[in-house]
């Protein structure tokens, strides 16, 4: 029986499930790290380590199935990123505070802004279609290709490759300035 069978068949808790992705989960995580800005203080392990440590402080949180686990993983990635990018713009700002000088990290990019930019959109995006909105949090945050995301998601490819067309152009036009 394959893994992936395996986790759809019953319900795992975090500490069943954790184990059997972690390597696929950090995999997908330094891929979806890999063009971030060189320097930066969270590479792969330290975000699926971040990760794992927000889906386990429920201890009684149960996963329907594989798909289930990695929307939880995508949210607390996205989670993770955003928050870091929000410290960076507040370091930035200096909380009212002059700094003479601002470490590395504490720089805002543009990819720190375009990133807030992605999470308000996707709160909204969110509001309008669920599904749309967890597939987006898969493929940027977890970096899942779309056959993976339709394995997740129980869709077909057809309705994921519509999917991501309608919610690229939606983020788009939410995201223009």
């Amino acid at each position: 029986m394959s893994e992936s069978s395996d986790l759809d068949q019953e319900r795992f808790s975090s500490d069943d499930l954790i184990p059997l992705v972690y390597t696929e989960l950090r995999r997908l995580a330094k891929r979806r790290l890999s063009d971030d800005r060189a320097g930066q203080s969270l590479d792969a392990t330290g975000l699926v380590h971040e990760a794992f440590i927000r889906l386990s402080r429920d201890p009684n949180c149960q996963w329907n199935s594989r798909g289930h686990f990695f929307g939880a993983a995508a949210e607390a990635m996205r989670r993770i990123l955003i928050e870091r990018s929000r410290q960076r713009q507040t370091q930035k700002r200096g909380k009212g505070t002059p700094h003479e000088s601002l470490s590395p990290e504490a720089e805002v990019s543009d990819r720190d802004e375009r990133l807030i930019k992605l999470d308000e959109a996707l709160d909204e995006l969110e509001a309008v279609d669920v599904r749309k909105a967890r597939l987006v949090k898969l493929r940027f945050f977890v970096g899942l290709t779309n056959e993976e995301i339709a394995d997740a998601l129980e869709i077909h490819l057809a309705t994921v490759n519509r999917d991501w067309a309608y919610a690229r152009a939606w983020l788009k036009r939410e995201m223009a300035d």
